[in-house]
């Protein structure tokens, strides 16, 4: 009885926490003229000016490093390693999102390349025409109808938006990374999947002209409609913002 009593109490908490995420996501965006708005222009240059600086005297230094030591088939395969990991995410979204297609696709990726992948290290599904579907909980919002709000910088980490944050708190939940024991080896984990990302980004950082502000901010904004639209906009950055 105190089991079912439990669930009871659990499955109560997950629809008021859905209520809640509602409620605050509709007082925060409740014009969808707002997605196009950067009303927080002033602090964003400076947080923008924060992150870069730290970019270029820590992590940028750091993914020169990673890329020199670590020859290219192991970079290759911290990316399909990486991958495969987000492909769980992929699933989830692809469901919540009402895309069957796209989410048993992603499942044959995850189920093939973890398995004869070797965990991830290699990409097989691709070869066997498996797609990967690029989806997040911030495209899930999307879908249900929640506006984008205004632009908004996070200190150390970067571009994004009001939904957004909200999309990230979901994506956080269903990284298998997060869950994954002991501490010292998903930290480590989770850095060295940092430093490959932001590696991959080295070969981009020589073509960002005029106003640096202003190059990401609209690079990120056009490659996030495009993600949401499923690929029906022109994205000139591709995946590299």
């Amino acid at each position: 009885m105190g089991i079912r009593d439990g669930e009871t109490q659990m499955r109560v908490l997950a629809i008021l926490l859905t209520m809640l995420l509602t409620m605050l996501l509709t007082m925060v965006c409740s014009s969808a003229a707002m997605a196009n708005e950067d009303r927080f222009e002033t602090i964003n240059r400076k947080v923008h000016g924060f992150n870069d600086f730290m970019d270029t005297k820590l992590v940028k230094p750091a993914a020169k490093v990673y890329k020199k030591v670590l020859p290219e088939p192991v970079r290759v395969s911290v990316r399909h390693f990486v991958g495969n990991l987000s492909d769980v995410g992929d699933i989830i979204n692809n469901v919540l999102q009402g895309k069957p297609k796209q989410a048993l696709s992603d499942l044959g990726r995850v189920l093939v390349n973890s398995s004869i992948g070797i965990g991830g290290l290699f990409d097989p599904a691709s070869r066997m025409g498996l797609v990967d579907h690029d989806e997040d909980f911030s495209q899930t919002l999307a879908v249900w109808g929640f506006p984008r709000g205004p632009y908004i910088v996070i200190p150390g980490v970067g571009p994004s938006d009001v939904r957004d944050i909200f999309g990230r708190v979901g994506n956080r939940r269903v990284d298998p990374l997060r869950y994954y024991y002991p501490v010292a080896h998903r930290n480590s984990l989770a850095g060295l999947r940092l430093l490959g990302i932001r590696a991959k980004l080295l070969t981009v950082d020589g073509v960002v002209f005029g106003d640096k502000y202003i190059f990401y901010r609209d690079a990120y904004l056009q490659h996030r409609e495009f993600l949401e639209k499923d690929g029906e906009v022109e994205d000139p950055f591709g995946d590299e913002f």
